[in-house]
């Protein structure tokens, strides 16, 4: 398939016709020429809607949202490398990079994406999603072969990737839980200076961080682990598949 190279705007460099999609999809009507605050995010943080139970991970801020676990990769010192989420046989793996004021970059995230999976000898098929073009593909892992869908979302000066695995990377429609976290995602980009396609930095919650150095996270808080598998960087690259049972407790590197 011939592959465009022409640059999609980001969300907030189009014209209202997309947020007025989205409004009517959600029943909502349509804002006239001024600018709409989507109906359902991610949202940047001068957008977000207040009252909603969020974990704060610094840039990213995932809401709470019933059956869904949240199960971060994180160093010892509380430094997050991998954020999944997990409802039932579905997982979601999040990243939030750098992006140009001007511009989205999905586009060209996606063609690496594409490449480095095809210099793998993995074939992905572009497909129409709720956020413009998304990539499908069938990798195989340890465990066999896994469904793999990428979701990439342009924001002011920030894109959000995400990974689905299991049933929701083949139907979107069984994803369930997950596309309401995708819904309800905020991105606190910051207002310094950063590399396009730098990933945002990710923290865990003091409390959070002081548990997982202790090896002592509670029940009901998300799952922490260290891994020693590199996140992916730049905004590119398949990833492995996200893991689906946590370490016991957390390990240095």
């Amino acid at each position: 398939m011939m592959f465009s190279r022409r640059r999609e705007g980001g969300r907030h460099a189009r014209d209202n016709s997309q947020r007025r999609a989205r409004a009517e999809q959600h029943n909502e009507p349509p804002a006239g020429d001024e600018p709409a605050v989507p109906s359902v995010g991610p949202f940047d943080v001068s957008e977000a809607p207040d009252g909603v139970q969020r974990l704060d991970l610094g840039s990213l801020k995932i809401p709470a949202i019933d059956g869904v676990e949240v199960r971060v990769q994180a160093n010892p010192d509380g430094a997050v490398q991998q954020v999944v989420l997990v409802h039932g046989e579905n997982a979601l793996q999040l990243g939030v990079f750098a992006a140009p004021r001007s511009e989205g970059i999905w586009e060209e995230v996606r063609a690496e994406i594409r490449k480095s999976l095809f210099d793998d000898g993995v074939a992905a098929e572009e497909i129409d999603g709720e956020y413009g073009v998304e990539l499908r593909a069938r990798v195989r892992t340890p465990e066999g072969l896994t469904d793999l869908r990428f979701v990439g979302i342009d924001g002011p000066r920030w894109m959000v990737r995400g990974v689905y695995q299991g049933g929701a990377a083949v139907d979107p429609a069984g994803a369930g839980p997950l596309v309401e976290c995708l819904h309800g995602l905020v991105v606190d980009r910051g207002q310094e200076a950063k590399p396009v396609r730098e990933p945002l930095p990710l923290r865990l919650p003091k409390e959070l961080a002081a548990q997982a150095q202790e090896g002592a996270a509670g029940a009901q808080e998300p799952v922490v682990e260290v891994d020693d598998a590199p996140p992916p960087v730049n905004g590119s690259g398949p990833s492995q598949p996200p893991r689906r049972k946590p370490s016991p407790r957390p390990r240095r590197t």
